[in-house]
Protein backbone atom coordinates (compact mmCIF):
# COMPACT_ATOMS: atom_id res chain seq x y z
CA UNK A 1 0.00 0.00 0.00
CA UNK A 2 1.24 3.46 -0.93
CA UNK A 3 0.03 6.23 1.38
CA UNK A 4 0.28 9.75 -0.01
CA UNK A 5 -0.64 12.89 1.93
CA UNK A 6 -0.86 16.49 0.74
CA UNK A 7 -1.00 19.50 3.06
CA UNK A 8 -0.81 23.25 2.58
CA UNK A 9 0.95 24.38 5.76
CA UNK A 10 0.49 28.16 5.43
CA UNK A 11 3.94 28.48 6.99
CA UNK A 12 6.00 25.45 8.04
CA UNK A 13 7.09 27.15 11.27
CA UNK A 14 3.50 27.93 12.23
CA UNK A 15 2.30 24.40 11.40
CA UNK A 16 5.17 22.86 13.39
CA UNK A 17 4.16 24.85 16.48
CA UNK A 18 0.64 23.46 16.11
CA UNK A 19 1.91 19.87 16.14
CA UNK A 20 2.03 19.07 12.44
CA UNK A 21 5.23 17.02 12.59
CA UNK A 22 4.00 15.05 15.62
CA UNK A 23 0.87 14.20 13.62
CA UNK A 24 2.95 13.32 10.54
CA UNK A 25 5.04 10.86 12.58
CA UNK A 26 1.92 8.82 13.35
CA UNK A 27 0.46 8.73 9.80
CA UNK A 28 2.56 5.93 8.32
CA UNK A 29 2.87 7.96 5.11
CA UNK A 30 5.15 6.94 2.27
CA UNK A 31 5.09 10.39 0.67
CA UNK A 32 4.00 13.70 2.19
CA UNK A 33 3.66 16.70 -0.11
CA UNK A 34 3.64 20.17 1.44
CA UNK A 35 2.93 23.60 0.00
CA UNK A 36 3.24 27.21 1.13
CA UNK A 37 6.10 26.48 3.50
CA UNK A 38 7.04 30.20 3.57
CA UNK A 39 10.57 29.38 4.66
CA UNK A 40 13.92 30.00 2.97
CA UNK A 41 16.63 27.34 2.81
CA UNK A 42 18.59 29.16 5.52
CA UNK A 43 15.71 28.93 7.98
CA UNK A 44 15.02 25.20 7.55
CA UNK A 45 15.65 23.34 10.83
CA UNK A 46 16.66 19.65 11.06
CA UNK A 47 13.02 18.89 11.97
CA UNK A 48 11.85 20.58 8.77
CA UNK A 49 14.49 18.96 6.58
CA UNK A 50 14.38 15.34 7.79
CA UNK A 51 11.61 14.59 10.31
CA UNK A 52 11.26 11.08 11.76
CA UNK A 53 13.65 9.46 9.29
CA UNK A 54 12.02 10.97 6.18
CA UNK A 55 13.99 13.00 3.67
CA UNK A 56 12.64 16.32 2.42
CA UNK A 57 13.17 17.87 -1.02
CA UNK A 58 12.19 21.51 -1.49
CA UNK A 59 11.85 24.41 -3.86
CA UNK A 60 12.03 27.71 -2.01
CA UNK A 61 10.77 31.02 -3.35
CA UNK A 62 13.37 33.68 -4.11
CA UNK A 63 11.17 36.10 -2.15
CA UNK A 64 11.58 35.44 1.58
CA UNK A 65 8.61 34.16 3.54
CA UNK A 66 6.64 33.35 0.40
CA UNK A 67 5.21 30.24 -1.26
CA UNK A 68 7.54 27.20 -1.38
CA UNK A 69 6.81 23.51 -1.96
CA UNK A 70 8.30 20.24 -0.79
CA UNK A 71 8.05 16.46 -0.69
CA UNK A 72 9.00 14.16 2.19
CA UNK A 73 9.72 10.54 1.29
CA UNK A 74 10.36 7.45 3.37
CA UNK A 75 12.24 5.70 0.56
CA UNK A 76 14.92 7.47 -1.46
CA UNK A 77 13.51 8.42 -4.89
CA UNK A 78 15.20 7.35 -8.11
CA UNK A 79 15.14 10.97 -9.23
CA UNK A 80 14.15 14.38 -7.85
CA UNK A 81 13.02 17.21 -10.13
CA UNK A 82 12.96 20.71 -8.66
CA UNK A 83 10.84 23.09 -10.74
CA UNK A 84 9.09 22.41 -14.04
CA UNK A 85 11.04 24.71 -16.33
CA UNK A 86 9.10 27.96 -15.96
CA UNK A 87 11.47 30.80 -15.08
CA UNK A 88 8.68 32.91 -13.60
CA UNK A 89 7.12 30.26 -11.41
CA UNK A 90 10.21 28.27 -10.47
CA UNK A 91 11.42 31.51 -8.83
CA UNK A 92 8.25 31.39 -6.72
CA UNK A 93 8.92 27.86 -5.41
CA UNK A 94 5.90 25.97 -6.70
CA UNK A 95 6.98 22.49 -7.89
CA UNK A 96 8.83 19.46 -6.56
CA UNK A 97 8.61 16.05 -8.26
CA UNK A 98 9.95 12.74 -6.94
CA UNK A 99 10.20 9.67 -9.14
CA UNK A 100 9.99 6.02 -8.09
CA UNK A 101 10.36 3.77 -11.12
CA UNK A 102 7.54 4.71 -13.50
CA UNK A 103 5.64 6.76 -10.89
CA UNK A 104 6.00 10.49 -10.31
CA UNK A 105 4.59 12.19 -7.22
CA UNK A 106 4.41 15.98 -7.54
CA UNK A 107 3.87 18.66 -4.93
CA UNK A 108 2.48 21.78 -6.60
CA UNK A 109 1.29 25.11 -5.28
CA UNK A 110 -0.84 26.86 -7.90
CA UNK A 111 -0.80 30.66 -7.45
CA UNK A 112 -3.71 32.35 -5.74
CA UNK A 113 -5.39 35.18 -7.60
CA UNK A 114 -7.38 36.47 -4.67
CA UNK A 115 -5.13 39.46 -3.89
CA UNK A 116 -5.98 41.23 -7.14
CA UNK A 117 -5.88 41.33 -10.91
CA UNK A 118 -2.08 41.17 -11.18
CA UNK A 119 -1.91 37.85 -9.32
CA UNK A 120 -4.98 36.52 -11.13
CA UNK A 121 -3.19 37.11 -14.43
CA UNK A 122 -0.13 35.32 -13.01
CA UNK A 123 -2.39 32.42 -12.06
CA UNK A 124 -3.66 32.21 -15.64
CA UNK A 125 -0.08 32.25 -16.94
CA UNK A 126 0.74 29.38 -14.58
CA UNK A 127 -2.28 27.40 -15.76
CA UNK A 128 -1.28 28.00 -19.39
CA UNK A 129 2.21 26.52 -18.91
CA UNK A 130 1.34 23.83 -16.37
CA UNK A 131 -1.31 22.02 -18.42
CA UNK A 132 1.06 21.13 -21.32
CA UNK A 133 3.66 20.02 -18.77
CA UNK A 134 1.19 17.62 -17.16
CA UNK A 135 0.01 16.39 -20.55
CA UNK A 136 3.56 15.59 -21.65
CA UNK A 137 4.38 13.87 -18.35
CA UNK A 138 1.25 11.71 -18.54
CA UNK A 139 2.42 10.24 -21.83
CA UNK A 140 5.62 8.94 -20.22
CA UNK A 141 4.76 8.03 -16.62
CA UNK A 142 2.11 7.39 -14.00
CA UNK A 143 1.60 10.63 -12.07
CA UNK A 144 0.07 11.72 -8.77
CA UNK A 145 -0.21 15.51 -8.55
CA UNK A 146 -0.68 16.64 -4.95
CA UNK A 147 -1.33 20.17 -3.96
CA UNK A 148 -3.18 23.35 -3.40
CA UNK A 149 -4.69 24.04 -6.81
CA UNK A 150 -6.58 27.12 -5.58
CA UNK A 151 -9.61 26.17 -7.71
CA UNK A 152 -12.87 24.45 -6.80
CA UNK A 153 -14.22 22.24 -9.56
CA UNK A 154 -17.99 21.94 -9.07
CA UNK A 155 -20.82 23.19 -6.91
CA UNK A 156 -20.35 20.23 -4.55
CA UNK A 157 -16.84 21.54 -3.78
CA UNK A 158 -17.80 24.87 -2.22
CA UNK A 159 -20.34 25.94 0.39
CA UNK A 160 -21.34 29.25 -1.17
CA UNK A 161 -21.47 28.50 -4.90
CA UNK A 162 -23.58 31.42 -6.10
CA UNK A 163 -21.85 34.01 -3.97
CA UNK A 164 -18.38 33.11 -5.27
CA UNK A 165 -18.90 33.00 -9.04
CA UNK A 166 -16.89 36.21 -9.49
CA UNK A 167 -14.20 35.36 -6.95
CA UNK A 168 -10.79 33.89 -7.73
CA UNK A 169 -10.78 30.14 -7.22
CA UNK A 170 -14.37 29.75 -8.40
CA UNK A 171 -14.25 31.63 -11.71
CA UNK A 172 -15.79 29.80 -14.70
CA UNK A 173 -12.52 29.86 -16.69
CA UNK A 174 -10.59 28.38 -13.75
CA UNK A 175 -13.10 25.59 -13.29
CA UNK A 176 -13.08 24.96 -17.06
CA UNK A 177 -9.32 24.45 -16.80
CA UNK A 178 -9.86 21.63 -14.30
CA UNK A 179 -12.61 20.14 -16.47
CA UNK A 180 -10.19 20.10 -19.40
CA UNK A 181 -7.49 18.48 -17.24
CA UNK A 182 -9.92 15.72 -16.27
CA UNK A 183 -12.03 15.26 -19.41
CA UNK A 184 -9.54 15.97 -22.21
CA UNK A 185 -6.02 15.54 -20.85
CA UNK A 186 -7.15 12.47 -18.95
CA UNK A 187 -6.26 13.01 -15.30
CA UNK A 188 -8.54 11.87 -12.47
CA UNK A 189 -9.80 13.73 -9.38
CA UNK A 190 -8.89 10.91 -6.99
CA UNK A 191 -10.72 12.19 -3.92
CA UNK A 192 -13.96 12.63 -5.83
CA UNK A 193 -13.84 9.11 -7.30
CA UNK A 194 -13.73 7.71 -3.76
CA UNK A 195 -15.93 10.18 -1.90
CA UNK A 196 -18.99 11.74 -3.54
CA UNK A 197 -20.33 13.37 -0.38
CA UNK A 198 -20.95 17.13 -0.32
CA UNK A 199 -19.33 19.48 2.19
CA UNK A 200 -15.94 17.75 2.07
CA UNK A 201 -13.79 20.87 2.14
CA UNK A 202 -10.05 21.42 2.58
CA UNK A 203 -9.80 25.20 3.06
CA UNK A 204 -11.69 27.70 5.19
CA UNK A 205 -11.40 31.47 5.31
CA UNK A 206 -10.09 32.88 8.57
CA UNK A 207 -12.96 35.38 8.52
CA UNK A 208 -16.01 34.88 10.69
CA UNK A 209 -16.79 31.35 11.81
CA UNK A 210 -16.00 29.68 8.47
CA UNK A 211 -14.12 26.73 9.99
CA UNK A 212 -16.57 26.16 12.84
CA UNK A 213 -19.54 26.34 10.46
CA UNK A 214 -17.74 24.38 7.70
CA UNK A 215 -18.16 27.18 5.16
CA UNK A 216 -15.31 25.85 3.03
CA UNK A 217 -13.78 25.17 -0.35
CA UNK A 218 -12.22 21.94 -1.67
CA UNK A 219 -9.06 23.27 -3.34
CA UNK A 220 -6.46 20.71 -2.20
CA UNK A 221 -6.27 17.71 -4.51
CA UNK A 222 -4.64 14.46 -5.44
CA UNK A 223 -4.98 14.35 -9.22
CA UNK A 224 -3.62 11.25 -10.94
CA UNK A 225 -3.23 9.43 -14.23
CA UNK A 226 -5.87 6.70 -14.71
CA UNK A 227 -3.56 3.74 -13.99
CA UNK A 228 -2.55 4.78 -10.50
CA UNK A 229 -5.88 6.54 -9.84
CA UNK A 230 -7.62 3.22 -10.39
CA UNK A 231 -5.61 1.79 -7.49
CA UNK A 232 -6.86 4.38 -4.99
CA UNK A 233 -8.71 2.59 -2.20
CA UNK A 234 -9.30 5.07 0.61
CA UNK A 235 -9.24 8.80 1.21
CA UNK A 236 -9.58 11.10 4.17
CA UNK A 237 -9.58 14.82 4.98
CA UNK A 238 -8.07 15.34 8.43
CA UNK A 239 -9.86 17.99 10.47
CA UNK A 240 -9.29 16.95 14.09
CA UNK A 241 -6.36 19.34 14.54
CA UNK A 242 -6.10 22.66 12.69
CA UNK A 243 -2.49 23.01 11.51
CA UNK A 244 -3.30 25.78 9.02
CA UNK A 245 -6.28 27.19 7.11
CA UNK A 246 -6.08 24.02 4.98
CA UNK A 247 -6.66 20.38 5.98
CA UNK A 248 -4.39 17.48 4.94
CA UNK A 249 -5.77 15.04 2.35
CA UNK A 250 -4.67 11.38 2.50
CA UNK A 251 -5.08 8.73 -0.21
CA UNK A 252 -4.08 5.06 0.03
CA UNK A 253 -3.16 3.41 -3.27
CA UNK A 254 -2.94 -0.35 -3.84
CA UNK A 255 0.57 0.12 -5.19
CA UNK A 256 3.96 -0.99 -3.82
CA UNK A 257 5.38 1.62 -1.46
Amino acid sequence: MLRVITANLNGIRSAAKKGFFDWFRDQNADVLCVQEIKCSQDDMTPEFLAPHGYTGYFQHAVKKGYSGAGVYTRVEPDEVVIGFGSEEFDAEGRYVEVRFGNLSVISVYVPSGSSGEERQLAKYRFMDVFMPHLDALRKKREVIVCGDVNIVHKEIDIKNWKGNQKNSGCLPEERAWLTKLFDEVGYVDVFRTLDQRPEQYTWWSNRGQAYAKNVGWRIDYQIATPGIAGKAKRTDVFRDIKFSDHAPVTVDYDHPA
